[in-house]
């Protein structure tokens, strides 16, 4: 039986054979990066590329799935080894920062880019490649109890202001409530081509289709 036999039951066949072979590259590897990552490998993906040089810090632990063992290691390797020892996926973990000059050498093999870092020069840096190489985008952040998954085609890059802001509020059922709506959306375009974006408000646990006239 395979390990993903509820989710073909649902997506179907010829969704989840899309899923295996779609190239997906995910920028960041924090609390919506990582929780993504291994929400998309045990969903059926088994081409994910982790963009991400920071290390595990404890207080990382209550919104990241890593293990205190697991502080001061690199975030997209210890990601890479928690999911292949759980479902055998091979992530490929890049431990570089990912800046203007380097962007066609980490996301060269991409077919679909996710950008979840966390400061506005890297964000900008993803989009400006994503527009000059018309590849598929999305872009998911949050801030208190607000969050917005939003493709490239109408991002626009946040303010840098808080880029250096380390302590800031961060309730852990936002973060996987963001992920859960990215994933879908991501799955939602591989199988039928449409972009959706998305608002979503924790307080009152509303998620709203993101419209542009």
């Amino acid at each position: 039986m395979s390990i993903f036999f509820h989710e073909q039951l649902y997506r179907s066949n010829a969704v989840m054979a899309k899923l295996k072979n779609y190239p997906v590259t995910i920028c960041g590897a924090g609390a919506l990066g990582a929780n993504i990552a291994e929400n998309l490998a045990r969903s059926g993906f088994d081409k994910l590329t982790v963009i991400d040089c920071d290390h595990i810090e404890e207080r990382n632990l209550s919104t990241q799935p890593y293990y205190r063992g697991d502080v001061g290691a690199f975030k997209a390797k210890i990601l890479a080894n928690n999911l292949y020892r759980a479902i055998g996926t091979k992530i490929d973990a890049k431990t570089k920062e990912l800046t203007s000059e380097n962007t066609s050498q980490l996301l060269k093999d991409s077919q679909l880019i996710i950008d979840v870092f966390d400061n506005s020069v890297a964000r900008q840096a993803v989009k400006d490649y994503a527009d000059q190489f018309q590849i598929p985008c999305i872009h998911a952040g949050l801030s208190a109890d607000y969050a917005e998954v939003i493709w490239n085609e109408v991002y626009r890059v946040p303010s840098d202001v808080n880029d250096d802001v380390c302590d800031y509020p961060l309730a852990r059922n936002l973060v996987m409530l963001t992920v859960a709506v990215t994933c879908e959306a991501i799955i939602s375009f591989i199988a039928t081509k449409e972009q959706r974006s998305f608002t979503i408000t924790l307080k009152d646990l509303a998620v709203q289709s993101l419209c542009f006239a």
